[in-house]
């Protein structure tokens, strides 16, 4: 028996949610949210409503490209997503591990906040790059370029974790400690 999130679901596909507005709901919302931070339109107080033309004027125009050259990305988004929903829960799982085992004091060993969260910001960097390739997005931005064997992009993908993960080890223990 069909469930009614399932009959949900299709009706929205149908309807086109997925290939168009959803994906334009969330890139306005990022471009609200960057204009606002930014306050490239002065105080974000005052200029709600500039902020907020520009936002939408740049999520269509940015969503203009898919409609126009007939592209559907539907599957690569959901797969973008999922991947990096699934990322996220691991590395949040290896973190509440990592919290019962370290010691209340830490802080005191890294000595400053950026030796923290340099390292997050390259594995970040690291995982949305390897979603985007294994996700199919890579062929949507620059076509032509996502067509190479897949077995070839795991490889690629691969070996530049293990990369970053040696320079990481080799950062780590090579740097000088300050007494």
């Amino acid at each position: 028996m069909v469930s009614p999130f399932e009959i949900a679901i299709n009706k929205l596909w149908e309807i086109g949610a997925f290939q168009f507005l959803f994906p334009f709901i969330l890139t306005a919302a990022i471009f609200y949210g960057l204009l606002r931070r930014s306050r490239l339109f002065g105080e974000p107080e005052r200029n709600v409503a500039v902020n907020g033309v520009v936002a939408l004027v740049a999520a269509f125009m940015v969503w203009a490209y898919p409609v126009l050259l007939n592209v559907d990305i539907q599957k690569q988004f959901a797969s973008f997503f999922f991947g990096g929903t699934v990322s996220m829960l691991f590395i949040i799982f290896g973190l509440m591990v990592v919290s019962m085992i370290i010691p209340e004091d830490i802080s005191k060993t890294f000595g400053s906040r950026e030796k923290v969260v340099i390292p997050f910001l390259i594995m970040g960097l690291l995982i949305g790059l390897g979603l985007f390739f294994s996700s199919g997005l890579m062929g949507i931005v620059f076509p032509g370029v996502g067509e190479m064997p897949e077995d070839l992009l795991y490889s690629i993908i691969t070996l530049v974790f293990i990369g970053a993960v040696i320079i990481g080890v080799i950062w780590f223990t090579g740097r000088e400690e300050k007494k």
